[in-house]
């Protein structure tokens, strides 16, 4: 495989867990992140797990000089386009931070993309572009509705930005965007896994850190919501299954002839709906720890329930997620206490 692809944000959770797939299957991996999120050892993480050393730029997607000079200093075949902020309850207080570095970035790939003669792109949407859906589990059909927070209004002003790009006239773009839910776990090795800076933003990170006394406890925020136990309801899926799930798409865009369009679109889930307390539970069982959590007040910004219809992945893409959720919430743990 003498293929060299681009990563962006390739030092971050999603982004190094991708990283290791396509160096496993023979690409040539270049890295661009400005370590907002993630530290710079990661890279010999990836290295230790794959042999391989991924090209590494410590760059701003934003700064178009920067990222003219990559599409300069290599022949990209493609992108896996990750860097993004990406917390919710973040974007709600910092909206401007959010629309400047989700948008900005994706419009300065492009034009480096178009200026370069790189034509695929895989893009890493959310299904927070569904916000509360009206029908679950959510398929790729089901309408867009207003975004909850600014940054799911982030990736659905992103995903128009490269349906319009992709249809524009003379425009070569072949791009897939994935839709993907909530990403857990971290690699068998547990040499690579989520490791945010600060206050974890996100479910899972919390959850283990409170357990090995990091926090003090988890807070489930809000118990009255129309599910079973009145806990939120997500879609949970392990990181390296999601990983694969990329790679998948980024093979397709090269060895598909006759896609049904320039920009298609693929949910990438489990297909399960998992509420936070069930989450809680399955990692006392497959832990055999006890979570410290309370509940506190709703958090704004927050969808009561959404898990995938992932039927046109499992077909189109040949993908599935395959790995059990207590399998998943075992690698978390193996993961925390490694880095604590």
């Amino acid at each position: 495989m003498n293929r060299t692809v681009l990563i962006t944000g390739g030092t971050g959770y999603i982004g190094s867990h991708t990283t290791v797939e396509f160096l496993q299957k023979g690409y040539r991996v270049v890295i661009v992140d400005n370590l907002s999120n993630s530290q710079k050892e990661v890279l010999n993480n990836i290295e230790a797990i794959t042999g391989k050393a991924p090209i590494f730029y410590q760059a701003d997607c934003t700064d178009k000089k920067a990222m003219e000079q990559i599409f300069q200093d290599h022949s990209i075949d493609g992108v896996i386009h990750f860097a993004a902020s990406k917390a919710v309850g973040e974007s709600v207080n910092k909206p401007l931070l959010y629309y400047r570095n989700n948008i900005l970035s994706l419009i300065v790939l492009l034009e480096c993309m178009e200026k370069y003669g790189t034509s695929h792109l895989v893009f890493s949407s959310s299904c927070t572009v569904y916000g509360q859906p009206e029908k679950l589990p959510v398929s790729e059909e089901a309408p867009i509705l207003p975004a909850t927070s600014p940054y799911g209004n982030t990736k659905q002003v992103n995903e128009e930005i490269i349906r319009d790009f992709a249809h524009a006239e003379k425009s070569s773009l072949k791009a897939i965007i994935l839709r993907y839910f909530n990403p857990i776990g971290a690699h068998p090795t547990a040499l690579i896994g989520e490791e945010p800076r600060g206050v974890p933003q996100n479910l899972v990170p919390f959850l283990t850190q409170s357990v090995a006394g990091i926090r003090k406890e988890l807070s489930v925020f809000g118990d009255d919501y129309n599910t079973p136990d009145g806990s939120c309801i997500r879609d949970y899926i392990y990181i390296v299954d999601l990983a694969k799930a990329h790679l998948a798409a980024f093979e397709r865009l090269f060895h598909d002839k006759s896609p049904a369009s320039s920009v298609e679109v693929f949910n990438v889930g489990t297909g399960k709906g998992v509420s936070v307390l069930e989450l809680i539970h399955s990692f006392e069982k497959a832990t055999g720890e006890k979570v410290p959590y309370h509940i506190v007040a709703r958090r704004e910004g927050d969808i009561e329930a959404i898990w995938a219809d992932p039927t046109k992945a499992n077909k189109i893409l040949h993908w599935e997620a395959q790995t059990s959720l207590e399998d998943t919430l075992l690698s978390a743990w193996k993961w925390q206490q490694k880095v604590r």
